[in-house]
């Protein structure tokens, strides 16, 4: 019999990514300072997020990774009361990471 409050471990399958956006609210500022509500919709604007888990066939990414994807090609799910999103690997465009892998690349 299992406990509800009993954790289960995910584990993400083929080339699923599972982030986490940074800002729970979703609120941020311009250069001049300027506050943007979350609810403000700006087309086409990309996203980064901090990568939790990956799947087996991940081959780019790494648990802790940021990732820049669009924010329409994701699914979102709950987990325990914490909001995530689930990726392809083909949907992120760009990784900021701190490994050095001997490729060429923007710094951020």
């Amino acid at each position: 019999m299992n406990n509800e409050n009993d954790k289960q471990s995910i584990v993400m399958t083929s080339d699923r990514i599972l982030v986490q956006i940074p800002s729970p609210d979703g609120e941020r500022r311009s250069r001049a300072g300027i506050l943007i509500p979350a609810t403000a919709q700006l087309s086409k604007r990309l996203t980064w997020a901090d990568v939790i888990a990956i799947g087996p066939n991940v081959r780019q990414f790494r648990v802790g990774d940021k990732v820049l994807f669009n924010p329409e090609d994701r699914f979102e799910v709950e987990v325990q009361g914490e909001d995530y999103l689930i990726l392809r690997e083909r949907d992120v465009h760009a990784v900021a990471t701190n490994r050095v892998d001997g490729g060429t690349g923007l710094y951020l």
